[in-house]
């Protein structure tokens, strides 16, 4: 049997789930089309998703297709949960981006196909909502051409839009009349190519033509287990009684139950049934099937199961979108449940890798990377209703990151200048390219240390260098060993090992850190925060009024231009000050205003005081106060 693991992507409310819905209905999986506003979809199936009417964790069903098993993996539309939306795209074959024939090409749907373009997944658009007033698919064209795919191919008009009359008049007919089809549907599944349809997720218009350009116009898996096992984990969740269930795309050979992986052993396996998309148990998961995965205690989202590589369908497992730019401290309001509290947002973060978790033992406090108001909501919630623990989050904050200025050494030899480590560790630190990260290498003599004590400088290394001179995780430095020093092993006159005339490899990590943060003070870092690349568009008449409110948020138009009544401004606004001005834009545009924003970069921090963060473990920067915490927990 073949497979087509097709992703559904979209900016909040394009219609994206509706369009599952529909889907699986001409399909015959249900028999009802469930609604977003009654909280009665199928993938949709969290308290919480029904309550508030967006997708938060991606969910998937599946549908036939023909000979085809199509997979449906319905993804979140808010840019708080783009963590699910980048856990699932290398895992999938296709994707249909749903875009509103009313409100347009959004900011959330350039973000998306950007990310599609880098992975060149295969990709067909549907323009939904033709039913709708205001729905003008001619435009929407136009903006798709100009602004996500110059390559958009439209394969059809529409008929009496904005009108409940409004359908698909398709112009594949003449497109096979004249030979064209073929040629489209080999550039469609390369990834060169993205064709158009329109319709209605709710009227139904378009839906027929779109499910039969599916199986025709993206590419599609065929299930074998041949070759070594491969897959991906790309999505975890907790069973009734709180195991790990994982959801694997093999992509090559095939996982059985009673395999025995480095992250446990396969217990039972259940496979989506294309009839009625209800899990069905099975012994196998072969190459292009998804698998649901059971017994695998020690999984996370992005493991591996099995050989690493697998065959050409398989993504990179690079990070598609940017991660968490903001942060905030969350609290208990019974201090009693603090230790409850930090067990329900690890596993939370098990389910989600990019909310990041941080403990300040000083100040006893917990930390929480995000990507913004709504995401922390929700966090809130699903404490309070699932785990009975209700929290307040204080106010965010933006994640920034330090740059290394120059370049510096430092250096702490054996039993000289007070120190107490038997380890002499010299190191060098210098500034490295954006997104190259921390590298480490060697002036020092091949062989000359114990590999395991040059494993626990290099380890220790990366750990310190999460905190700056300002606190900030340094994202890219080159660190090299200059010079090292032990005391080889040594034994009292009785025979006994003796850990006090011997070095260990405890001796190389506690003496890292005071190395490596002496070399950082000399070459010096600076301060960078995220920023947002900001695109408005308001009444031309309104420029005037607008731009000095800008400036009070610090952010900085690159390019204006006017065309008629409208203005379009784009330009650079500081992620800490995004949310605000997206509330204050409405009430200053008379409600005619429309802020998108996205990550674009860190710039270094201009005017007011530089930003600090606390760091959560013993301060190398204080050597009297380090030296007196780490010594007491030897």
């Amino acid at each position: 049997m073949r497979y087509l693991n097709l992703g559904i992507l979209a900016h909040v409310d394009a219609g994206k789930t509706s369009l599952t819905e529909r889907l699986l209905h001409a399909a015959g999986v249900i028999d009802e089309i469930g609604s977003v506003d009654r909280g009665t979809t199928r993938t949709d199936s969290l308290e919480l998703e029904r309550r508030r009417g967006i997708t938060i964790k991606a969910a998937v069903t599946a549908f036939p297709l023909g000979g085809t098993g199509v997979n449906l993996v319905d993804t979140p539309g808010h840019p708080d949960f783009i963590a699910e939306v980048e856990r699932t795209l290398g895992v999938l074959d296709g994707v249909v981006l749903v875009v509103s024939a009313v409100e347009g090409v959004q900011a959330q749907t350039r973000v998306l196909m950007r990310a599609i373009r880098r992975l060149g997944l295969p990709t067909v658009l549907f323009v939904n909502k033709v039913d709708r007033a205001g729905a003008d698919p001619a435009r929407v064209l136009a903006e798709i051409e100009a602004r996500l795919a110059p390559a958009a191919f439209p394969l059809g008009g529409v008929a009496d839009a904005g009108t409940r009359a409004a359908r698909f008049v398709s112009d594949v007919p003449e497109l096979r009349r004249l030979k064209l089809w073929r040629k489209l549907a080999e550039d469609s599944r390369r990834g060169t190519v993205f064709p158009v349809y329109f319709g209605s997720a709710i009227t139904g218009a378009g839906i027929p033509e779109l499910m039969a350009g599916l199986g025709y116009l993206l590419p599609r898996s065929t299930e074998g287990g041949t070759g070594k096992a491969s897959g991906r984990v790309f999505k975890v969740e907790r069973g009734a009684t709180g195991e790990r269930i994982a959801y694997v795309r093999m992509f090559t050979g095939a996982l059985k139950t009673r395999d025995r992986l480095p992250s446990g052993r396969v217990t039972g396996i259940s496979v989506l049934s294309a009839e009625d998309g209800a899990p069905v148990p099975t012994d196998v998961v072969s190459a292009g099937q998804i698998g649901v995965v059971r017994g695998l205690d020690k999984v996370r989202i992005g493991d591996r199961l099995g050989a690493r590589g697998g065959s050409g369908s398989e993504k990179t497992a690079e990070a598609y979108f940017a991660p968490p730019t903001l942060e905030t401290v969350v609290a208990a309001r019974d201090e009693n449940e603090r230790g409850p509290m930090f067990a329900a947002l690890t596993q939370l973060a098990e389910q989600d890798p990019l909310i990041g978790l941080r403990y300040d033992k000083a100040r006893s406090e917990t930390s929480l990377s995000l990507y913004g108001e709504v995401q922390k909501e929700v966090i809130q919630t699903t404490l309070a209703e699932e785990y009975g623990v209700a929290v307040d989050f204080h106010e965010t904050t933006p994640i920034c990151v330090e740059r290394v200025l120059g370049v510096g050494e430092g250096l702490d030899v054996i039993k000289l200048g007070g120190n107490p480590f038997l380890a002499t560790v010299g190191l060098r630190i210098g500034p490295a390219p954006i997104g190259s990260g921390v590298s480490f290498g060697l002036e020092i003599e091949l062989g000359s240390l114990i590999p395991a004590f040059l494993t626990a400088i290099e380890e220790t290394v990366h750990t310190t260098l999460g905190s700056g001179l300002h606190g900030w995780q340094i994202p890219d430095a080159a660190v090299t060993l200059t010079r090292s020093g032990y005391w080889p092993r040594q034994s009292h006159s009785h025979g006994t090992f003796s850990k006090a005339m011997s070095s260990t490899a405890g001796d190389f990590r506690m003496l890292t850190p005071l190395v490596l943060m002496e070399a950082l003070a000399k070459a010096g870092t600076e301060v960078c925060e995220p920023m947002h690349r900001f695109r408005l568009e308001a009444p031309s008449a309104l420029l005037r009024t607008v731009l000095p409110v800008l400036a009070t948020f610090r952010a900085v138009p690159g390019s204006t231009t006017v065309t008629g009544e409208t203005a379009v401004l784009e330009g650079l606004v500081p992620a800490a000050r995004v949310h605000a001005l997206g509330q204050r834009i409405p009430g200053l545009t008379s409600g005619e205003g429309v802020l998108e924003s996205a990550f674009d970069h860190f710039a270094p921090v201009s005017g007011g005081e530089v930003p600090e963060r606390a760091r959560w473990d013993a301060n190398p920067l204080d050597r009297k106060e380090y030296l007196m915490r780490v010594q007491r927990g030897m």
